[in-house]
């Protein structure tokens, strides 16, 4: 019986023993796999790093922020911006009167060049004559008669290439519904209306009543704003602002701009879905992805004070045998316009790149380091609108003239609430103040540029008066 235990407590050593040889043989395999698993950590850590900075780099040499990010991801490079041209098309907004019958209440030229930032979008009149005779004129010869024909947008796209001289290529065709959905979608659009508007037609099913003043917009009340023509008693915009016809043109493309400027918003990223849709259900275009994906990066960061905005030259007239109003524009004027909005833009960045390419670095850091010492006779002004009131423009030239600037160019933007005085060319103090003290109003912002064609450029805000 002792025997017998002894035994079972031998057995039990033993089997103790085994055990603990068993772990202590485990110990060393757990450090090898941890050893092995910081390795393949580690390795990975230094992948993400390399993978990491060679993005941060291309983000970097793509501009940075979104636009370098987004540029990135659709395989841009550094040379892939240098190569795109200005991107133009023509935009027409159609409508529907109860009868059916198609209207075609905004016809537009936009463009935009990713490479000098700056866009231009060109109203042409609905009342535009595209006839022969304009003695003998009817309003089937007007322009926006030529959709509702036969709803071939080429035929609009070849007529306002006639009209322009541009050689457009792309349309776009947005839908009444279309725009006051999106305009929904993006949770409405904040606008200063510039006039009590009051309005019925039974025959479109249009009532239009809003009252001016700074104010969200839903879709029905953004339909309201575009389409408004003049009032129930015959009372429209004021002669300063723009009458009539213009008068809608001017709001039509102020109030694009906000909404681009709303759409463009970061909480409207998480909408895109709802937004392609409505696009995808309201909008026709002839207009490849391919040919537009690329300018995508550069235009979400786009300043629309960059913005320039004009209607087709020309004169209203109803001196004709049926007695109907056409407009009709200034063949001249129209010319020298394009010229100014299309091409003259582009030159001044290509010389001012040409410029920067023979002077190189060192120059370039010698000329903005001294300042000018231009008298205010001889520096270069530009003003530029933005007051939402057109006779400003000219009251400030005017004022800057009498006070012996030099105001070389000018021009209308989207409103904007506070003026600003961009010093293009490292100009004196001295000469900046005096226009501060000229126009009563301004901040002065330094914005050096070596292809400006200008020493200094002037935003007039709603703050000037």
């Amino acid at each position: 019986m002792k025997e017998n235990n002894k035994n079972k407590r031998e057995n039990k050593k033993g089997n103790s023993k085994k055990t603990s040889n068993i772990k202590t043989k485990q110990k060393p395999n757990i450090k090898k796999k941890k050893k092995k698993w910081k390795k393949v950590l580690l390795i990975i850590i230094l992948l993400l790093a390399v993978v990491g900075g060679v993005l941060a780099y291309k983000v970097h040499k793509n501009g940075g922020g979104l636009t370098g990010i987004l540029a990135t991801a659709v395989g841009h490079n550094e040379n892939t911006k240098k190569e795109l041209g200005e991107f133009k098309c023509l935009v027409l907004g159609i409508s529907t009167d109860e009868e059916g019958a198609l209207l075609t209440d905004t016809i537009i030229v936009a463009s935009y060049n990713p490479n000098t930032q700056k866009a231009t979008m060109l109203s042409i009149p609905r009342d535009t004559y595209t006839g022969k005779n304009p003695s003998r004129a009817t309003a089937y010869e007007k322009i926006n008669s030529i959709y509702s024909r036969n709803e071939d947008p080429q035929d609009v796209l070849d007529e306002v290439n006639e009209i322009t001289g541009l050689n457009l290529q792309y349309y776009v065709i947005v839908k009444t519904e279309g725009f006051i959905k999106l305009v929904d979608a993006i949770g409405g659009v904040t606008f200063n209306v510039p006039i009590d508007m009051d309005y019925d037609d039974t025959s479109q099913d249009l009532h239009i009543h809003l009252k001016a003043g700074e104010q969200m917009l839903d879709g029905d009340k953004a339909e309201q704003l575009v389409r408004f023509r003049h009032n129930n008693d015959g009372t429209s915009y004021p002669e300063e602002y723009g009458d009539n016809d213009l008068g809608r043109m001017r709001t039509q493309r102020e109030f694009i701009m906000a909404v681009i400027k709303q759409t463009a918003k970061v909480e409207n990223i998480f909408k895109i879905g709802q937004i392609l849709d409505v696009a995808e259900e309201n909008v026709t275009t002839n207009i490849d992805f391919n040919a537009i994906k690329d300018y995508i990066p550069y235009a979400v960061e786009f300043n629309t004070d960059n913005l320039l905005t004009a209607t087709l030259p020309g004169v209203s007239t109803n001196k004709n045998a049926a007695g109907t109003w056409v407009y009709i524009h200034d063949e001249e004027e129209t010319a020298a316009l394009i010229q100014e909005l299309f091409y003259d833009r582009d030159k001044e960045e290509q010389e001012g790149q040409t410029e920067e390419n023979t002077t190189g670095n060192t120059t370039s850091n010698t000329t903005s380091s001294t300042v000018s010492t231009k008298s205010k006779s001889e520096i270069k002004v530009e003003v530029i609108n933005g007051t939402g009131t057109s006779g400003n423009l000219q009251e400030a030239v005017d004022a800057l003239k009498e006070a012996g600037y030099n105001v070389t160019r000018t021009g209308t933007t989207n409103t904007t609430t506070k003026t600003v005085i961009m010093n293009k060319k490292n100009i004196g103090d001295a000469v900046l103040e005096g226009i501060e003290q000229t126009l009563n109003a301004g901040t002065v912002q330094d914005s050096e540029s070596s292809s400006s064609k200008v020493d200094v450029t002037i935003i007039l805000g709603r703050d000037y008066n």
